[in-house]
């Protein structure tokens, strides 16, 4: 939709909506969802579609009505709806890239105390990590920063999951992103991840969900036609409210448009049962490693689970 009129209103606490035809739209904004905006501009109600806006400056920076704590994560309701554009503005900062001498993905920032969660396959048989994090500055910009303070605080491999922490330089609180509280997944839904793709830093890429439940040796993934590339692992998949709901860890070489995420609710568990993954520098071993079971020959009940005998 294109408005060749510049609108004025002298509507309090104002919204002021760019459009990329060189309009200007002033009023209140009353619902914007991925895809539209409906502005509020006093006589009528306007509606544009999010591919015709070029920016937004809200009155009132849209904030969470509640953020809450659970354990190093956070969670957060009521969180608005808006574009991938805006989110990558706001989140951004919590968007970090993981370094290693051999390679290097992505991770998020999921509290202050920069306490972040990659790829196990990003950070294993590592000795050193570095992270490279962008902070935000009062002129809106960003500084890139690389600390060489990161600690490797516990990894699965099975969930393919490693929970860092990150020293901040100035010791300073950074910025994060919350993790979705209740699993809300649908098939089409909007969503975008934001990472390192073959080293090319804080790339966004978009898409929608393929499927909620795509399993794998026992695990289900999201999959998702949102690009997801080497360098991606370990970052934020997000939905369009601005929740964590995954974390990128795989594509199909050879295949278009076939990338997987680990879900939230895996992201979580692992969390609050980090202390049976922790890293031992000392140690590197320690921990549980479960193996697979012996294959079966038979279609028959194994005969311990019977009588307590050895099943041929």
């Amino acid at each position: 939709m294109t408005v060749s009129l510049v609108c004025l209103s002298s509507l309090a606490s104002a919204d002021l909506v760019k459009l990329k035809s060189g309009s200007r739209v002033d009023g209140i904004i009353l619902k914007r969802t991925d895809q539209r905006i409906w502005v509020d501009i006093g006589p009528e109600v306007l509606s544009f579609n999010v591919e015709d806006v070029e920016g937004i400056e809200s009155a009132v920076l849209p904030t969470a009505v509640r953020t809450e704590q659970v354990d190093l994560f956070h969670t957060s309701s009521d969180l608005p709806t808006l574009s991938p554009k805006e989110h990558a503005r706001i989140l951004g900062p919590s968007v970090v890239k993981i370094s290693t001498p051999s390679g290097l993905g992505s991770g998020v920032i999921i509290d202050k105390q920069g306490h972040a969660i990659t790829n196990a396959h990003v950070v294993q048989g590592e000795q050193k990590l570095k992270a490279t994090v962008w902070f935000p500055q009062s002129d809106g910009t960003l500084k890139r920063v690389e600390i060489d303070k990161v600690e490797l605080i516990a990894v699965n491999n099975h969930l393919d999951l490693a929970l860092v922490q990150i020293r901040h330089p100035d010791g300073k609180e950074f910025s994060f992103a919350p993790v979705q509280n209740e699993e809300r997944l649908d098939i089409g839904q909007p969503v975008f991840a934001i990472g390192n793709p073959l080293g090319l830093e804080r790339t966004l890429t978009q898409g929608v969900i393929s499927t909620t439940q795509r399993s794998f040796d026992g695990l289900t993934y999201i999959q998702t036609d949102t690009p997801i590339n080497p360098g991606n692992s370990g970052g934020p998949l997000f939905n369009t409210k601005g929740e964590v709901i995954g974390i990128t860890n795989m594509g199909i070489r050879g295949g278009e448009a076939l990338g997987f995420a680990i879900p939230s609710r895996y992201v979580k568990d692992f969390i609050r049962n980090r202390e049976a993954f922790s890293y031992d520098r000392t140690n590197p071993n320690a921990g549980h490693n479960y193996h697979d079971g012996p294959t079966r020959s038979t279609f028959t009940v194994p005969g311990e689970l019977l009588d307590g005998s050895a099943a041929k």
